[in-house]
């Protein structure tokens, strides 16, 4: 099997909106994702270009960052080739840099013949005067025209996300039919069956007249003359663009490009992969589109199970949950790529791919605080916190949220959370906080509940106990068990309890599932489950938040949190509030 090529580094300098980034991706699967005009798809269309089978592709003003044409742009990569490729065939010596890991070298002539992990440099420039040269550089800093016939023969196929996009459906030179079909000169035999067909039987007499009058009037000019119509090719427009694939629906056949649009996708993938050599790069901008879940999940595992490099785009959430395999990017604002770490980021990946896909993430500790967050948010923007961008996520405990949160600022996504903080690993904490700001939120001290709680009256301590429809015997039989009575009415548990106070301190502790005292450890495993019957749940946390409205609790929970809430309102583009103000 011919080893296929891979994009070590890629360098893109003042083309579109990227001034400058380098990305050194993954040998198979990169997925980038990113905001809105982050540059994702000017990445994939520089590899495109990069590789363009033909000469004839126009660039304009506007693909020069802000439109300024000089100094003009540069799209370089580091390319590993196989020699089953045949580069010795090309009429130029091309000679190879080494692959240190990180940049191309020069070879270490004196001990070695050959290097270790041979790369070489191709790059394309725009000049200021709207022109593309395409070139090699070489180890001598010398440049050799990089031709199209080894950007063909590495092969990138596009699947740009256009409506009408059946380039590779087409003998259009490069395309993947052309690099299937075209063997022994498939267009120039179209092309002589084509001209040898005779279509002046067409023409009406009046026409036929007029044509022999054109002649004659040639012939005495001494202009080329016996003239006949025939079908003819143009600058820029050839008899095999026009050739195509064409399928049975319904017993008539139809060209392959009048299908839909996730049909053509796969049928172009397929045609690139029944080539003779495969060697190809693979590039498709937003993957999802026209294809249904089961058929895109059939994409993504055919295109992980090839041994290829393939370089994806997506905003589909069924995307990001279906491709494990994948190494997962970030293109933020300023054009720097940054890996999302799968270790720290698998499990949220899986259950909920669209934390990554959002304006403003914000990693909740537990589903608790994800209830009590989307309740707080919705009352402050009288809308849902989804309409904003924003994303509140079940980080799945303290521990895990650090580490996603972690990866999130690594790869240059903007570190948003909630949580308790329980005193562990207080120097990643504190890393992530300096990064943060307010963004990064965590109680002083104990959780959610108890911050909650502490501030309840004494007088309406009970009515933590019974839900939105009223009922609370649940509740309140958590209290009995953890008093070791029988009865579960609320004089019988503040008569157990003794005071207001401690009646505060059982609450707490069944409402987190609090298991000290407990006088044998199969009660303990009983008493941990309580929290599930308080508010351990998005609909038990929205209806803790409620409870603190309800009861007038805001002001006192407002310096503690107001902070937090105006960097989130801030993130979306909304104004800061002042104390006070914040009427719930």
């Amino acid at each position: 099997m011919i080893k296929q090529p891979r994009i070590k580094r890629l360098r893109v300098t003042n083309f579109r909106g990227l001034a400058d980034t380098e990305w050194y991706p993954d040998d198979n699967m990169n997925l980038l994702i990113g905001g809105g005009d982050s540059g994702k798809s000017t990445l994939l269309h520089a590899i495109a270009l990069l590789f363009s089978p033909t000469n004839s592709v126009q660039v304009f003003e506007t693909d020069y960052l802000n439109r300024s044409l000089d100094p003009g742009f540069v799209i370089e990569a580091t390319v590993s080739l196989s020699e089953e490729m045949g580069l010795a065939n090309f009429q130029q010596a091309l000679w190879p840099w080494e692959w240190d890991g990180k940049a191309a070298v020069l070879p270490d002539r004196e001990h070695e013949t050959t290097p270790k992990d041979p790369v070489y440099i191709f790059r394309v420039r725009g000049t200021p005067e709207l022109e593309l040269i395409w070139e090699i550089v070489q180890p001598n800093a010398e440049t050799v025209a990089l031709s199209t016939g080894l950007r063909r023969k590495v092969g990138v196929v596009r699947l740009a996300n256009d409506d009408r996009n059946d380039r590779d459906l087409r003998l259009v030179a490069g395309s993947a039919l052309d690099r299937l079909l075209s063997k022994g000169n498939l267009k120039s035999r179209i092309s002589k069956e084509v001209a040898a067909a005779d279509i002046s039987n067409a023409l009406t007499d009046e026409e036929t007249k007029a044509l022999q009058g054109l002649d004659r009037t040639l012939q005495d000019a001494g202009l080329p003359h016996n003239l006949d119509i025939g079908l003819t090719s143009s600058q820029g427009l050839s008899i095999g663009a026009l050739v195509g694939l064409l399928a049975d629906k319904d017993g008539t056949l139809l060209p392959l490009s009048s299908w839909g649009a996730g049909t053509r996708r796969m049928a172009a993938l397929q045609i690139a992969g029944a080539t003779e050599a495969s060697t190809r790069l693979t590039v498709i901008d937003e993957i999802e589109r026209g294809l249904e879940p089961y058929r895109l999940r059939q994409l993504l595992d055919s295109l992980s199970s090839e041994d290829q490099q393939c370089f994806l785009t997506t905003h589909s959430p069924i995307v990001l949950a279906a491709a494990r395999q994948s190494a997962l990017w970030y293109i933020g604002g300023d054009g720097r790529v940054g890996r999302l770490a799968q270790d720290k980021i698998a499990r949220q990946q899986a259950r909920d791919p669209e934390t990554f896909l959002s304006k403003v993430p914000i990693i909740a500790e537990g589903v608790t605080e994800v209830g009590f967050l989307r309740l707080l948010f919705q009352r402050i923007f009288s809308e849902r916190e989804y309409i904003y961008g924003i994303r509140i996520a079940d980080g799945g405990g303290n521990e895990a949220m650090l580490g996603l949160l972690e990866a999130l600022r690594t790869a240059g996504i903007g570190v948003a959370g909630f949580c308790d903080d329980e005193g562990k690993f207080t120097g990643r904490w504190r890393s992530l906080k300096a990064a943060a700001g307010p963004k990064l939120f965590q109680w002083p001290a104990g959780c959610l509940e108890e911050n909650i709680i502490a501030h309840v009256p004494d007088d309406r301590l009970f009515t933590l106990a019974y839900d939105a429809e009223g009922l609370g015997g649940d509740r309140l039989r958590t209290l009995a068990e953890r008093l070791g009575i029988d009865r579960k009415d609320e004089a019988a548990i503040l008569q157990a309890c003794g005071s207001l106070k401690a009646l505060r301190t059982l609450i707490i502790a069944a409402a987190t599932g609090d298991k000290s005292g407990a006088p044998n450890e199969q009660v303990g495993k009983e008493w941990s489950r309580h929290s599930q019957r308080w508010f351990k749940s998005i609909t038990g946390g929205g209806e803790l938040c409620e409870k603190m409205i309800t009861l007038g609790l805001w002001r006192k929970i407002e310096p503690a949190l107001l902070p937090f809430v105006n960097a989130i309102r801030t993130a979306v583009g909304e104004q800061a509030l002042d104390y006070g103000e914040l009427v719930l």
